[in-house]
């Protein structure tokens, strides 16, 4: 089947009753590649470094799809529809259930001066992303958007929840969340020395627990910021994990003014023609993101048990592993060579701007507020 047939394969794919019997292949596909990931991430070596279900379900879609998946035509075309589901239905499904992780709660933990600081390390990285990646380095806006969107909100998952809003490629996914997994790793190993140096120098006040609300709003992936801060204390792991909840939380309203940000700019940039305006200045409401408030806000009222909760919360982890592992299954490494060492210059960039402006926000903002 030609890379065309294919995409016309894929890009067919609805989910509905008849449809079943075409999607189950590529479903079961990607969903047996997300139990592998899955499975791997329980590996407590694997854990420690910080590689979560959702890196290694991509990992291992890439093996797949770059070894097995060209070389056998008709699994390809059999597999393309299930393929195309898991990385966009079932990816908008883990995101809404996502929720179940976070409560209103959460924000009081951490304070206003907690919430503030997770704002402007979200908007100042993300807008320097933007800036130097297209302006300086220049990459194409997708790349810069989703790498920005992984480096300042919450590693793959903020990638993926940013693609159908930028509607980017395969390959511009692939190329951001790997950048994601190389800083946030390195970040496991760099995080523990950063807290003894502020021992010394105390930048960042209030000891373990300001030291966590740093690595909370810094560092790339929830199980990053986890591996990391345990090597601190408990006392900076459980700082960390709520701050980094907190910007979590704000995935819902980022996507949302990133749309309404895209659909101006579009229609700022269209013809001259007013159905070519219309048409490419049309808003592209990410209703997921809706739904993953909603979540949020129930989860808060803690009407649910938790032993519902943990369920749910698995289920939503093999969900979001599907997506990914269908994601790689889609991702041709040629694609990725082509992009070259600008993306991974962009995330260095943005690496250094965490380490270094994240701490002074994180100095200057209790400080001001006091």
């Amino acid at each position: 089947m030609t890379t065309t047939a294919l995409r016309r394969t894929t890009e067919s794919s609805a989910v509905t009753p008849r449809a079943w019997p075409r999607l189950l292949p590529g479903l079961a596909l990607s969903g047996a590649l997300a139990a592998a990931g899955v499975a791997l991430g329980r590996i407590g070596w694997l854990q420690d470094h910080g590689f979560s279900a959702l890196t290694l379900a991509i990992v291992l879609g890439m093996l797949v799809g770059n070894t097995v998946y060209p070389l056998v035509p008709r699994l390809a075309a059999a597999s393309g529809a299930g393929v195309n589901v898991s990385k966009q239905s079932l990816l908008r499904l883990g995101v809404v259930l996502y929720g179940l992780r976070l409560t209103v709660q959460d924000i009081g933990h951490v304070g206003i001066a907690g919430v503030a600081i997770d704002a402007l390390v979200l908007g100042s990285t993300f807008a320097l992303a933007y800036f130097i990646g297209t302006r300086w380095l220049g990459l194409d806006r997708k790349t810069a958007m989703l790498i920005g969107a992984g480096s300042s909100i919450c590693g793959a998952a903020a990638v993926m929840a940013a693609e159908p809003v930028v509607k980017a490629r395969a390959e511009q996914v692939t190329v951001a969340v790997a950048t994601v997994v190389v800083f946030g790793t390195l970040a496991i190993f760099l995080y523990p020395a950063l807290f003894e140096l502020n021992q010394h120098l105390a930048l960042i006040p209030g000891g373990a627990n300001g030291f966590g609300i740093y690595a909370g709003s810094t560092i790339h992936e929830v199980a990053q910021v986890v591996a990391a801060a345990r090597s601190v204390g408990p006392d900076a792991a459980n700082s960390a994990v709520i701050a980094k909840m907190v910007r979590v939380m704000m995935l819902a309203p980022f996507l949302v003014m990133l749309s309404a940000w895209l659909a101006r700019d579009e229609k700022r940039h269209a013809n001259t023609s007013t159905a070519t305006d219309q048409a490419k200045g049309k808003l592209a409401v990410p209703w997921f993101a809706f739904g993953f408030v909603a979540v949020v806000l129930f989860n808060s009222l803690q009407w649910l048990p938790a032993s519902v909760v943990a369920v749910t919360t698995e289920i939503d982890t093999a969900l979001l592993a599907m997506a990914m592992a269908a994601l790689g299954l889609a991702t041709h490494l040629g694609a990725i060579r082509k992009a070259g060492a600008k993306p991974l210059l962009l995330a260095l960039i943005l690496f250094g701007w965490l380490i270094v402006g994240g701490a002074l926000i994180n100095r200057w903002v209790p400080a001001l507020l006091g």
